[in-house]
């Protein structure tokens, strides 16, 4: 087949490395594979790989700007160019733009919905799913019938893969030379790796470790991520007085290394589609914390592979970020079945098969 994937930006992110890993994948199967973007800092990742990249101007939030229409008429040029198969897009404006694709030049086009989208009167218009559409968990599959009326038929569950190969299982012990190479002291490190953005949960976070520092005050707060919290973030710590003990860094391009110095992953989201770098810190062998919503109740199964905890509950995250920060050998065991059940049920090879299986039901007999 050849497959036209569309994404918005290839900046760090979620939708990023989802596209990144079934492209890869797909292409290691035989598969010619192409990329539609505005580019963004891991374009080379794709280059590497043999992805072709095709630049389109998609860098857009809103899904009646020009530039969608302007991407469609240079999109159909490449889809006969290239004798394009099948194009699948990964956002609400390339779901608009991969509609407008498919009636220009007939060919099937499939959306992926990697969380959860607002009830806005335009999306309910012109839905512009595609032919099916991909749900990254269970409960976005649920958002998807019962906020969008989505046909059940229509949707297929596929969850995120991770390359195992590439995310090697970390080590709890590294040298404190290496925590220092971060800015870091000795101390443990409690880590999470998301957007800043208030249905991420940072805020209990940051109070659930004031409580926490009061009990282990050689503990540390490593938030690893960008956005529009980052001031309010900044300045809740300061008025917590933690400034010592929590050190903020911008998004990185690989997480391996950043994981790496991590002694707990914590993601006390409010709504989360699944988690792809909850994924990443249990494929490390990591002792995760998450919330008890959305998909990351597909991921963690409470006191085997990880622990649960309410969302916006700061206590009882406190309480279960010293519970293994005390119990080292608990949270190893926990850290080892973490990485077994992502490595069993989550392997870049399944998500792949599954995908590849769904566009060929897709194409024209």
């Amino acid at each position: 087949m050849n497959i036209l994937y569309i994404a918005n930006h290839l900046n760090v992110g979620g939708i990023t490395s989802y596209v990144l890993t079934l492209a890869t994948g797909l292409k290691k199967r035989g598969h010619e594979v192409h990329i539609a973007s505005s580019g963004g800092q891991l374009l080379s990742r794709f280059q590497e790989a043999g992805i072709n990249y095709i630049h389109i101007p998609i860098k857009t939030k809103s899904e009646i700007n020009p530039k969608i229409l302007v991407s469609a008429c240079k999109l159909s040029s490449a889809v006969k160019k290239y004798n394009i198969d099948i194009a699948h897009s990964n956002s609400r404006t390339t779901q608009v733009l991969g509609c407008l694709l498919a009636r220009f030049v007939d060919i099937p086009h499939i959306s992926t919905c990697h969380g959860f989208f607002k009830k806005k009167v335009f999306r309910k218009i012109f839905p512009c799913w595609g032919q099916k559409v991909i749900a990254i968990s269970e409960s976005v599959k649920e958002h998807l019938m019962k906020d969008f009326a989505v046909r059940e038929e229509d949707i297929r569950v596929i969850y995120n893969g991770i390359d195992m190969e590439n995310l090697k299982a970390t080590s709890s012990n590294l040298p404190a030379e290496e925590k220092k190479n971060f800015g870091l002291g000795e101390g443990p490190v409690v880590g999470i790796l998301a957007r800043l953005s208030d249905v991420k949960g940072h805020i209990y976070l940051i109070e659930a470790m004031k409580n926490v520092l009061e009990k282990l005050p050689h503990a540390q707060l490593l938030i690893v991520g960008e956005g529009k919290m980052q001031k309010e973030l900044v300045a809740l710590v300061n008025r917590l007085g933690i400034e010592k003990n929590v050190f903020f860094m911008p998004s990185v391009n690989d997480t391996k290394e950043v994981l790496s110095i991590m002694d707990l992953f914590v993601m006390p989201s409010l709504k989360e589609g699944l988690g792809l770098a909850l994924m990443e810190a249990m494929s490390s062998g990591l002792p995760v914390i998450g919330s008890d919503v959305g998909g990351i109740k597909s991921l963690i199964q409470d006191g085997y592979n990880g622990l649960l905890i309410k969302p916006a509950d700061s206590q009882g995250l406190a309480r279960a970020i010293m519970e293994l920060l005390q119990t080292p050998e608990r949270a190893k065991n926990l850290g080892r079945n973490a990485r077994i059940f992502i490595n069993q049920n989550f392997s870049q090879e399944k998500m792949v098969l599954e995908t590849q299986k769904l566009y060929l039901e897709c194409l024209p007999r």
